[in-house]
């Protein structure tokens, strides 16, 4: 069996286990409101990817990170980044202040999308890696996370009492600068984990 079938299988795999994670999302959610607009970013971005997959394939190594990523996201979504169980139960046994599920996934916010940028950015642009590279990747991760708190908050005014819900902030005043640090940490250490395997993998597209 050739590379590319390999990778296709691979790819239809993680397509079709997102819809039936999806699915199970929806089915018996906390808040119907909340996660229509906690799903819509993984609506988007997968429909982007699927439709420029025949123009622009991704490596492996970037689809299995968007996978993992779109799961947190689908998971928070049906539970609420609040009232995750396992992160519930993390909360007691370690006597947390916080359900910090929400924090897991907003360091996903840089970590996935500083390896899509790094193959964009090498792959269709005249940057080489080095340091211009790695300052641009980790400035978009971080308006990224900006925009999405930008996002979590137009969205919060236009809820009204389902906004606790939504944002997830349980208390914490710096809840929001905190979740952007958290981001910029996981653009960082991306980089600084996944950068040659990235490369082993652009070599083979």
């Amino acid at each position: 069996m050739s590379q590319s079938v390999k990778e296709t299988r691979l790819h239809i795999f993680l397509l079709l286990s997102l819809v039936a994670v999806f699915v199970w999302s929806f089915i018996g959610c906390f808040d119907i409101f909340t996660w229509v607009w906690e799903t819509l970013p993984v609506v988007i971005g997968v429909t982007v990817l699927v439709s420029v997959y025949r123009k622009f394939r991704l490596t492996g190594l970037a689809y299995v990170l968007v996978w993992i990523h779109v799961i947190i996201l689908l998971v928070g979504a049906h539970y609420t980044y609040s009232r995750m169980p396992l992160f519930d139960w993390i909360r007691d046994a370690f006597d947390l202040s916080r359900n910090h599920y929400d924090r897991l996934g907003h360091f996903a916010q840089g970590f996935v999308p500083a390896i899509i940028a790094r193959e964009v950015l090498l792959r269709k642009s005249p940057l080489r890696r080095g340091g211009w590279l790695l300052s641009i990747v980790i400035c978009f991760c971080l308006a990224v996370g900006c925009l999405f708190e930008l996002f979590e908050w137009l969205v919060a005014v236009a809820s009204g009492s389902a906004a606790a819900a939504f944002l997830a902030i349980q208390g914490d005043v710096w809840d929001t600068q905190k979740d952007m640090a958290l981001c910029l940490a996981g653009a960082v250490v991306s980089l600084l984990v996944l950068s040659k395997l990235h490369d082993k993998a652009l070599k083979k597209i």
